[in-house]
């Protein structure tokens, strides 16, 4: 995704492809996955920290860039024939929500 080659990514996910959005209950099937990312406004920069894998699941740990917003995504995919068959992925804005006051005594920052 980052080097914006679609026909590359494209060839990993599979034509029946399911992703959720839990954040906003959305849910993108089909070809409608990639054609929603490719349709993103540009500016944006992604940089994967982290990855799991055990059998037909994949863990993702996701940092994306877009200006000076940075959002992070916690993916969960299960592959099929080599391709990304389906996923549930859990998206953030950083430092979008003010910390509860009953946690600052257990807090280190």
């Amino acid at each position: 995704m980052e080097a914006r080659d679609w026909q590359g990514a494209e060839r990993l996910l599979s034509p029946s492809i399911s992703i959720e959005f839990t954040e906003t209950g959305e849910r993108f099937d089909g070809p409608n996955f990639l054609a929603m990312n490719k349709a993103y406004p540009e500016g944006w920069a992604i940089e994967v920290v982290e990855t799991l894998t055990e059998l037909d699941r994949v863990a993702a740990q996701v940092r994306v860039t877009h200006g000076p917003n940075v959002f992070w995504c916690a993916g969960f995919y299960t592959v099929s024939d080599g391709t990304i068959a389906s996923g549930r992925e859990h998206w953030v804005s950083e430092s979008s929500q003010p910390a509860p006051g009953w946690r600052r005594p257990f807090t280190s920052s």
